[in-house]
């Protein structure tokens, strides 16, 4: 399994990742002291598990666990934090756990435990079930999660280290390059006709030939043109049947 800890307390980071160090195979692979920080970061990087703390900078722990459950797929939520209060919410947004500081080590021993048997059980289901496809896609704007439909999108470009995500009335920056964002598509709809362009195939309304054996993509309500690259063009001429 894979974590994060987001915890602004240094000695209490340290202290968690030692006990989850110890006591269980979980991988701590990165650590936040700021709550807007964590989210840019699972924006791009998924993650088992997130060891969140409530009181911390920028967004509080309990903002972070409503923006991430509304991600399309979702990692455990373990709040370990010094407020009883905030049990209510932490069951609103279906935490696994909710542990309260000072840590007891027992206490931590068991939640690992509970939440490694929990992990594998779901895994070795998974096999048998249907995997759906892919219809929501989270995407990143002015510091929220935005759940988009995927054939909402139109088309993506990349720009430097990030990919700029376009629908009919939005453009989103995704922190990832165009090639990490094209895995999280549904590739019975989305084609990567450019090194630096994928394309939504259901929304092009015009196929226009260009130099090169290429071509030009126009698209139905959108104002913007699609090259397919000439390495590209065979690919595309068997998907659209040309």
């Amino acid at each position: 399994m894979r974590a994060i800890i987001v915890e602004d307390e240094i000695l209490a980071r340290e202290e968690l990742r030692y006990l989850i160090e110890t006591h269980s195979k979980i991988k701590v692979e990165a650590e936040f002291e700021d709550g807007l920080d964590a989210l840019k970061f699972l924006q791009s990087q998924e993650v088992d598990v997130l060891f969140l703390d409530i009181n911390i900078p920028s967004i509080d722990g309990v903002l972070l666990a409503h923006n991430i459950s509304k991600f399309a797929v979702k990692p455990y939520i373990v709040f370990i934090t010094a407020y009883k209060e905030h049990a209510v919410e932490a069951f609103e947004v279906e935490a696994f756990d909710y542990i309260l500081k000072p840590y007891s080590e027992s206490r931590i021993t068991s939640m690992l435990e509970k939440l490694e048997t929990t992990y594998i059980g779901q895994r070795r289901a998974m096999p048998e079930q249907h995997t759906p496809s892919i219809t929501k896609v989270n995407l990143y704007k002015n510091e929220k999660i935005m759940v988009v439909d995927a054939n909402d999108i139109y088309y993506a470009v990349a720009q430097e280290k990030t990919t700029e995500v376009v629908t009919k009335t939005e453009k989103y920056i995704m922190q990832l390059s165009i090639s990490e964002f094209y895995e999280r598509l549904p590739k019975e709809v989305f084609f990567r006709c450019h090194r630096s362009y994928l394309v939504n195939t259901e929304k092009i309304k015009e196929i226009v030939p260009w130099f090169n054996n290429t071509y030009l993509l126009r698209l139905s309500e959108l104002d913007a043109e699609i090259p397919v690259s000439r390495s590209k063009a065979k690919e595309f001429r068997q998907l659209m049947r040309l």
